[in-house]
């Protein structure tokens, strides 16, 4: 960790240069920590540290990016004049108004050092335990262990001055049997919220439960989702949906259906960088305080999240969703997404079903077939079981589905009280707070050779 001290006047000593009409320095610095295990062996333990600096110009509405991945002057310098000559040679943008200005942020307790410093040594017996309990029951374990910490700044000249230090920490695990497997996962800013021992529970239970899975037919099946496989759900349908690229090219469901009800009245999801109970992060990578922001309320479209420009264009303000500035053109995306809980529990809920199937997550999941109808592919792994009269009966071999999420999600029957925190692409800046959920219908088209 190098400090806000360090960073923000190396920053601000390089903007002096006043190249341009408004320029931006975005600072982005990581130290991460992996133990991968396969075979219930570690065989990899791995240390990266990274420091990138964005530089963005503004001279006439044109825009110029450059980065570097050193904090000395000469190198800082250098990379902030190139973004200002790569400016001069750009086209206008007629979306581009202003860098924001300064602002308060929410003082949120992001970063704890336990975390930031576990060693390979503490990982690894995390890691035995493991192992260790999966033994008993005949399992092999793979997976992978992460910790580490980072470092956010946001400088500009119309007088931004943003910091924050984070850390994080995760785990996933695949536990085995001979012909089936069990998938559990946890994420938290403070490792000592991981419950290690209760998610080796879970996917050793289920390679166990699963072992010797019948085939089964494709078709519309009652299910439920755990939330693993509603997070890996709605993180396409955060990408093609939520965001305001996708809303103003009318690619996205929520085009031109604010105020309409789009899937059922049970389903309420909202983007909230400021609730510590996930992965919380203040502000945004151009210094733009995150705020709340509802995308749908009990199945109605509400809205979407928005950048700077994006946000101009329709003549509203930035919600503080901002990507690092090489990525603007992406506009605003939901980095901390929340599907609001019910009431029920993953037990009732297979109790209350009579021909089903339990889904513990998919993989290789596809949202680009029909975005307007938020329509994925993808397939079931680690985990997939038969519900028969209210009881679980036994593992089947993994389906592929193919469906409207609209159509799917508008059968809600249930929605669990407890909520998990399911990782995604943007890792350690966000995630996902899924419940489990009982949906009526859910369509399955293709069976898989395993």
């Amino acid at each position: 960790m190098i400090g806000r001290d360090k960073i923000i006047s190396r920053l601000k000593e390089t903007l002096e240069l006043n190249l341009g009409d408004q320029s931006e320095a975005v600072f982005l610095g990581s130290e991460s920590h992996l133990t991968r295990y396969a075979n219930s062996t570690i065989h990899q333990n791995v240390s990266e540290t990274q420091t990138k600096v964005y530089f963005r110009v503004v001279t006439d509405q044109k825009i110029g990016v450059a980065a570097t991945n050193s904090l000395s002057k000469t190198d800082l310098r250098k990379a902030y004049k190139m973004a200002a000559k790569i400016a001069k040679v750009q086209k206008p943008n007629p979306d581009f108004v202003s860098l924001p200005g300064p602002s308060d942020y929410a003082q949120l307790d992001t970063y704890h050092e336990k975390t930031a410093r576990f060693t390979p040594r503490q990982r690894a017996a995390k890691v035995r335990t493991i192992i260790n309990r999966a033994a008993k029951k005949d399992c092999m374990v793979a997976g992978s262990l992460s910790t580490g910490c980072g470092e956010i700044a946001v400088v500009n000249s119309k007088g931004v001055a943003a910091y924050h230090p984070l850390s994080s920490a995760a785990i996933n695990l695949i536990a085995m049997k001979e012909n089936s497997s069990g998938y559990a996962e946890g994420l938290a800013r403070n490792i000592d919220e991981i419950d290690f021992s209760k998610i080796a529970t879970t996917a050793i239970t289920k390679a166990v439960k699963c072992k010797d899975p019948e085939e089964l037919t494709a078709g519309d099946y009652e299910v439920i989702l755990e939330p693993a496989a509603v997070g890996s759900i709605f993180e396409w349908v955060n990408y093609i949906g939520f965001g305001s690229k996708a809303f103003q090219e009318n690619t996205s469901f929520m085009s031109g259906r604010i105020g309409e009800q789009v899937t059922g009245e049970n389903l309420t999801i909202y983007d909230d960088g400021t609730d510590t109970s996930a992965i919380a992060f203040p502000f945004d990578f151009e210094g733009v305080p995150k705020r709340r922001v509802d995308l749908l309320t009990h199945g109605v479209a509400r809205g979407v999240v928005y950048d700077s420009m994006s946000a101009h264009r329709d003549d509203t303000q930035s919600t503080g969703h901002s990507l690092t500035p090489d990525a603007t053109g992406e506009g605003g995306i939901a980095l901390n997404l929340f599907i609001a809980p019910g009431q029920s529990n993953l037990k009732e809920m297979i109790s209350n079903v009579e021909n089903g199937l339990l889904v513990t997550r998919f993989h290789y999941i596809n949202g680009f077939i029909n975005t307007p109808q938020a329509v994925l592919t993808g397939m079931t792994r680690d985990g997939l079981m038969r519900i028969k009269n209210g009881r679980l009966r036994g593992g089947v071999k993994n389906l592929r589905f193919t469906d409207s999420m609209l159509r799917a999600f508008g059968t809600i029957k249930a929605i669990s009280a407890e909520r998990e925190l399911i990782n995604a692409w943007w890792d350690s800046l966000g995630c996902i707070a899924a419940p489990a959920m009982h949906l009526g219908s859910f369509k399955f088209t293709g069976q898989t050779s395993f």
